[in-house]
């Protein structure tokens, strides 16, 4: 019996009914959890052939990645967001967002 990696009092048991939700599907993976704190861990090969599935669904795309320049506007920076990204997110100027910062990154999110 291994011990929990997270709370470290509980003891690892085999399951068969871990959910996973991959945008609005599910999938139920075996795996692990905790007797005490309930985290759970599905194993690896669970793990891919959801990836797998997920990817055949259209739902696992590769991250989307995009390469654009700042505009300066009075004394502050402006980022453009592409139409077809609007169109996706249904973004328009009414739609509240937060931004984060994440150590070098910049974390966009709509707020809904």
């Amino acid at each position: 019996m291994r011990k929990c990696l997270i709370c470290e009092k509980g003891i690892l048991e085999k399951v068969e009914d871990i959910t996973l939700e991959v945008e609005g599907y599910i999938f139920i993976v075996k795996g692990e959890r905790c007797s005490n704190c309930n985290e759970e861990f599905p194993f690896e090969e669970e793990t891919q052939r959801t990836i797998s599935i997920a990817r055949k669904l259209g739902v696992w795309p590769e991250p989307l990645k995009l390469y654009r320049h700042l505009s300066k506007s009075g004394k502050g920076l402006v980022f453009r967001i592409p139409n077809d990204l609007e169109k996706q997110l249904k973004l328009n100027e009414n739609v509240e967002i937060a931004i984060t910062k994440v150590g070098n990154k910049i974390v966009i999110e709509a707020e809904r």
